[in-house]
């Protein structure tokens, strides 16, 4: 909208911006030391020619325009979308934090009749159980049959160690393979012969 009613400070701004996505994209496969120091170096500086832009351009504009708009969120977030400088970690952009929002958003519609608000309770802590195999690298259909498998007779007072975060330590126990490998349930599943107990 920005590049239709203000094309010259449009343009401006995403110069320096696509300016900071180029120095990103050299530095992908970096080190986090070298990522850090080229930040410091090349980024930091652009990222701080952006921000004294905003200031300088937030008087001119017009009110309730495009361009106003985002320079105003811009300062307003200012501390936000430099964090990237301080930690070497950090990607410049939230793609992935949008990418996992999507699946909710795509839900939505989905979810809205779930019958009751126990249901609503039950649906978002699934949701979140299947992110955190994302997060951490599992397949959640080989998880969720574990799990569902381990349940009935797992103690309670171990129940974080089902955790998605714990999982791949609490799957290597002896005691836990044996379980599974006797559960004739989950050899059905995954098309094995079961073992007896």
């Amino acid at each position: 909208m920005a590049l239709r009613s203000d094309p010259q400070r449009a343009r401006t701004a995403l110069t320096i911006i696509g300016g900071l996505f180029l120095i990103e994209r050299e530095i992908h496969d970096a080190s986090l030391e070298e990522r850090s120091r080229v930040r410091r170096e090349r980024s930091a500086p652009l990222v701080e020619k952006y921000f004294a832009w905003c200031e300088e351009q937030a008087p001119l504009v017009l009110d309730d325009t495009p361009i106003a708009d985002g320079i105003r969120y811009a300062l307003n977030q200012r501390k936000a979308l430099s964090r990237f400088l301080e930690d070497p970690r950090l990607p410049i952009h939230n793609n992935a934090s949008e990418l996992q929002l999507r699946r909710e958003v795509v839900g939505r519609r989905n979810w809205l009749f779930l019958g009751s608000d126990d249901a609503g309770h039950v649906n978002t802590t699934f949701v979140s159980l299947l992110a955190s195999c994302g997060l951490h690298k599992l397949n959640s259909y080989e998880y969720l049959l574990d799990i569902f498998c381990l349940l009935p007779r797992w103690p309670h007072s171990r129940a974080l160690e089902l955790a998605p975060a714990y999982w791949t330590k609490t799957r290597e126990d002896p005691d836990v393979q044996r379980r599974l490998a006797a559960n004739p349930f989950r050899a059905v599943a995954l098309g094995l012969e079961p073992k007896p107990p």
